[in-house]
């Protein structure tokens, strides 16, 4: 099963979702969205869910439910870049805080001791990905017109 990534420059990626041992799967995790990301914070933006319309809670269907991986020290590095995306689904014009850095979207399910991350699951997967590059070629078009 794959994930999302989507960069401070507006850039989609596709990734299969990493195998191994937690350890490893985090250490996966944390570098597709930074070579510096120490640790990720786990994030459950608004609007995925009020606009984009994805499931609200996790099931024991594996990916169904979505949520975003971020970097937990994202204000905190050397030249902090925001993520429009991110920071628009998260509702940061509410509230201030930004969303800075590459963020990932992946999958959720009930494991045997708890909630896993895995791979989004593949019709979930295609209409993200869908709304996910709208939202971007609007981003970027907006851009273009305001000389940003």
């Amino acid at each position: 099963m794959k994930l999302i990534r989507i960069s401070t420059d507006l850039e989609l990626s596709v990734h299969e979702f990493p195998e191994g041992s937690y350890a490893e799967q985090n250490e996966t995790l944390r570098r597709l969205i930074s070579e510096d990301c120490d640790i990720y914070e786990h994030v459950l933006p608004r609007r995925l869910y009020t606009e984009l319309h994805q499931m609200e809670r996790p099931t024991k269907i594996a990916g169904q439910f979505v949520s975003m991986l971020i970097d937990e020290e994202g204000m905190l590095k050397k030249h902090p870049v925001p993520n429009l995306i991110g920071s628009y689904l998260y509702e940061s014009e509410k509230h201030g805080n930004p969303i800075m850095g590459n963020i990932l979207f992946v999958g959720e399910q009930w494991g045997k001791d708890g909630i896993d991350f895995c791979g989004i699951e593949e019709s979930v997967f295609k209409k993200l990905e869908l709304q996910l590059n709208n939202m971007i070629y609007a981003m970027k078009a907006t851009k273009e017109v305001l000389g940003v």
